[in-house]
């Protein structure tokens, strides 16, 4: 009896971790695949196309009302561009995420 409650419980415990949904990994940060689809909605911004000026795409973004909350941790990077850029790339196209082709990707 004690055996099958235990293997209930693991199996509960790995149901909830795979509940979880796949994660997108970027450096340290970690976030929820379906917070960054929400990305797309926000690619209405338009990109600057003199230079250095690329740079205020990532603070049009991060002050964005819709904007992820989860993502918030990123605007406060120096490299936050290139992290939203990655991110981006995935949001674009998330099928290829939800079934690991990303390397970016876990827990499909």
């Amino acid at each position: 009896m004690n055996t099958f409650l235990l293997s209930a419980l693991c199996l509960l415990g790995a149901w909830a971790a795979l509940a979880g949904g796949v994660t997108v990994q970027d450096g340290d940060f970690s976030f929820p695949l379906e917070s960054v689809k929400k990305l797309k909605d926000l690619q209405d911004f338009p990109e600057p196309k003199i230079g250095n000026r690329r740079n205020l795409v990532a603070p049009a973004l991060c002050s964005h009302s819709a904007f992820p909350e989860e993502l918030r941790p990123v605007c406060k990077e120096p490299n936050a561009e290139e992290i939203l850029q990655r991110l981006e790339a995935i949001a674009q196209d998330p099928s290829t995420c939800e079934i690991c082709a990303y390397a970016a990707c876990a827990g499909c």
